[in-house]
């Protein structure tokens, strides 16, 4: 599993909003600017969070995107479900994998399940809330 572009930064998008929910719609493009990702490639991103109804959008003066729902009912894993085309570790565990001849057989299965298991447990129990709480990236070392 390889987390693409447009999964990290559906996630970079929704962290900036709950970073920034009191201030009402934000323009895309002040998304874009504070997150350093074109717009052209957001706009992408936005009508698929939108489309799954986790962002709202106005279009005019005042308009821009924010939240449908409370970060701490946004979970990464849920997120990163609408962008990438599957988070299973092993291509027999995706979603509408033909059925293995050797599955019956197969030593290593309980393994790849186990561990679909724990990627989907772990990210569905991390919220946008989660990371939008985290100090800054780097600043967690200790001497």
């Amino acid at each position: 599993m390889l987390i693409s572009t447009k999964g990290r930064y559906a996630l970079r998008v929704m962290i900036d909003l709950a970073e920034h929910q009191g201030e009402g719609f934000i323009p895309l493009k002040v998304i874009a600017q504070r997150q350093e990702i074109s717009e052209k490639y957001l706009e992408s991103i936005i009508k698929l969070l939108v489309k799954s109804r986790l962002l709202i959008g106005v279009r005019g003066k005042g308009g821009g995107y924010q939240l449908t729902k409370a970060p701490d009912q946004c979970t990464v894993g849920a997120i990163l479900r609408l962008t990438e085309d599957s988070l299973a570790p092993v291509a027999c565990l995706e979603q509408d994998a033909d059925a293995c001849p050797r599955s019956s057989a197969c030593r290593t299965l309980p393994l790849w399940q186990g561990l679909d298991k724990v990627i989907n447990e772990y990210l569905d129990g991390v919220t946008v809330a989660d990371l939008a709480q985290r100090g800054d990236a780097g600043d967690n070392y200790v001497i």
